[in-house]
């Protein structure tokens, strides 16, 4: 308790921030996920989702400034998962985008879900991309168009990635990226965080939202 109130009174308007993020239930996620690598204090959400700093006020989960979301409503992001939270991403919804639970992404990411037909640029075709969970895609990774990632999958930082890795459970490296390590799925874990938030929603409330507001 003393870690999250010292985290707290580091923030602009200090005592006011720590009313709202602790006893408005619309704002608990700041106090819930402050130690999550999925987080975002009152400054952060201010910026996306009030001012509108970077365009990315329709996206539901944290996104900084400094990165790109398009169609965010064809995008379903799972528990802890936010892509383009650490800056400089391009992220496209257009094909249908679906991302699992606690993965990590790191700066300059790019994931793409539709293409230019060749005989006809203004033409974009859909071709969606699903990643699993507890994946991890290093600094400038950029996941092509049709790709699957499974679960426990990381992308080295620059890779291209340009077919499916259905099954998972490796490390995927180079230009077109391939296989360059094994991961023995006894190892992996398969954590949870104690407050489960799908972006600034609570999980119980996500099927609702998502049914309301998403195309995907």
């Amino acid at each position: 308790m003393f870690d999250k109130i010292k985290f707290l009174l580091k923030r602009p308007f200090r005592i006011p921030v720590i009313l709202i993020t602790r006893f408005i239930p619309s704002f608990r996620f700041m106090y819930e996920t402050y130690d999550y690598q999925c987080r975002a204090n009152f400054s952060f959400w201010f910026k996306q989702k009030v001012l509108n700093i970077g365009g990315n006020k329709m996206a539901y989960w944290p996104v900084h400034w400094t990165s790109t979301v398009y169609d965010a409503d064809k995008i379903v992001v799972g528990v802890g998962s936010c892509p383009g939270f650490t800056g400089g991403a391009y992220i496209t919804g257009t094909g249908g985008l679906t991302i699992g639970d606690y993965c990590i992404f790191a700066k300059n990411l790019v994931i793409v879900t539709a293409n230019h037909n060749v005989y006809d640029i203004r033409e974009r075709i859909p071709s969606p991309v699903k990643i699993g969970s507890y994946c991890w895609l290093g600094a400038g990774a950029k996941i092509m168009p049709g790709v699957v990632l499974g679960d426990f999958t990381i992308v080295a930082a620059g890779a291209v990635v340009t077919k499916s890795f259905e099954k998972g459970y490796c490390v995927l490296g180079g230009i077109p990226a391939k296989v360059i390590s094994e991961l023995d799925p006894d190892k992996c874990v398969r954590f949870e965080h104690k407050h489960k938030y799908i972006g600034y929603i609570k999980q119980e409330k996500f099927a609702a939202f998502r049914k309301k507001k998403l195309k995907l």
